[in-house]
């Protein structure tokens, strides 16, 4: 069975690496998708809920608990030679967070954005957005960022279950005329629940569209 055809979120996932400085990446190799938000936006619970394991990717009441890039990948693959992953997740530290120590604010800040600026094979950043909150200047910050890296991303809504239904389509509408005009924004922004399983196969399509995968399921 080729890469292609074996289902992309029907598999097991496994943890593989968490990095804490670029060192610690592992070799280019597999695409990537990697998911940036402020803390507490719910990226872990998207992470699992996407994949349909509850305790792939740590969730904390803390925010700021996730210090490393944690990289996620399909099961049943080597990683020697040509036996390589199709695509692997990467979930980024939270931003934003202001009770965590200045200096290791700094040092996550510039994790990220070393790899943001110097991974080939990244593809996309899912900036999330509290759907309660919406777009931030922390959130605009990195979007800047983002934009000045050329490195493209798209927004994810998350939490639409704890707003009202009516408000989701105007929040969306909201959320896509401020990053109109904004060069490495993917226009379409999506909308997603991990509580109710509500967009994931939105994202998993569009995820499985950008890596270049055609059975995504």
């Amino acid at each position: 069975m080729t890469e292609i055809a074996k289902p992309l979120f029907g598999h097991p996932w496994i943890f593989i690496r968490g990095v804490p400085s670029l060192k610690f990446l592992p070799p280019e190799g597999p695409l990537e998708v990697a998911f940036a938000g402020r803390s507490n936006v719910g990226k872990s619970s998207l992470i699992n809920a996407l994949v349909g394991q509850k305790g792939l990717a740590r969730t904390s009441n803390t925010p700021g608990r996730t210090q490393e890039l944690n990289y996620f990948v399909p099961d049943g693959y080597s990683g020697e030679g040509n036996d390589l992953p199709p695509m692997a997740l990467v979930d980024m530290p939270g931003y934003g967070y202001a009770q965590a120590p200045k200096e290791q604010v700094d040092n996550w800040t510039k994790l990220v954005f070393d790899y943001l600026r110097g991974r080939a094979t990244l593809k996309r950043v899912y900036v999330l957005i509290d759907s309660r909150h919406g777009i931030k200047r922390n959130d605009e910050d990195v979007l800047t960022l983002l934009d000045k890296a050329a490195v493209s991303y798209q927004i994810v809504l998350t939490k639409t279950d704890k707003i009202k239904a009516p408000a989701v389509p105007k929040l969306l509408a909201e959320t896509s005329e401020k990053i109109r005009k904004r060069p490495a924004a993917y226009p379409a922004v999506l909308s997603t629940s991990s509580e109710k399983n509500e967009g994931l196969d939105e994202l998993r399509q569009a995820i499985a569209e950008t890596v270049g995968i055609n059975n995504w399921k």
